[in-house]
């Protein structure tokens, strides 16, 4: 392992903002996040949508009036993790299987599909943080995961 990619497995890069508990929030988060992510050198793709997701759902299921959503991103060598923080503790986020015919109620479904890991952990009270992984190492060749030719 050449120095630099020693020192960069050993840096951990972190953003946090306060957005307004709005669509406009929510929006500027993905904007935000899209811009820390291509500073970092890392891929926007699946990320800008987990946390365009997430941000959505902060914003139209977590909104306490006078409060802001949190929205963190933390980067290591290997795991980029998303983090969704609002002041709405008593409404825990779940997949739903919304009609076919429904305009609203997949993003859990495609945060579930997108990223590595998902979840939500409590408090301090009132908070509560929805957190998605994705993981930033490419999979082993001779791995079932990885994506060569005729995959």
């Amino acid at each position: 392992m050449n120095r630099e990619a020693a020192e960069l497995a050993r840096t951990t890069r972190h953003f946090h903002v306060l957005l307004s508990p709005t669509p406009r929030g929510a929006r500027l988060a993905r904007l935000l996040a899209t811009e820390q992510l291509r500073s970092w050198g890392l891929p926007l793709d699946p990320a800008r949508q987990i946390v365009a997701e997430l941000s959505a759902n902060a914003a139209a299921h977590g909104r306490v009036p006078g409060r802001d959503f949190r929205l963190g991103l933390h980067a290591t060598a290997h795991v980029l993790r998303i983090e969704v923080t609002d002041t709405c503790p008593d409404r825990l986020p779940a997949p739903q299987c919304p009609e076919a015919t429904s305009e609203s109620g997949r993003g859990l479904l495609l945060v579930e599909a997108l990223a590595h890991r998902w979840g939500v952990a409590e408090g301090p009270y009132p908070r509560k943080t929805v957190w998605a992984e994705l993981s930033l190492t490419a999979p082993e060749r001779d791995s079932p995961c990885f994506g060569g030719p005729g995959a």
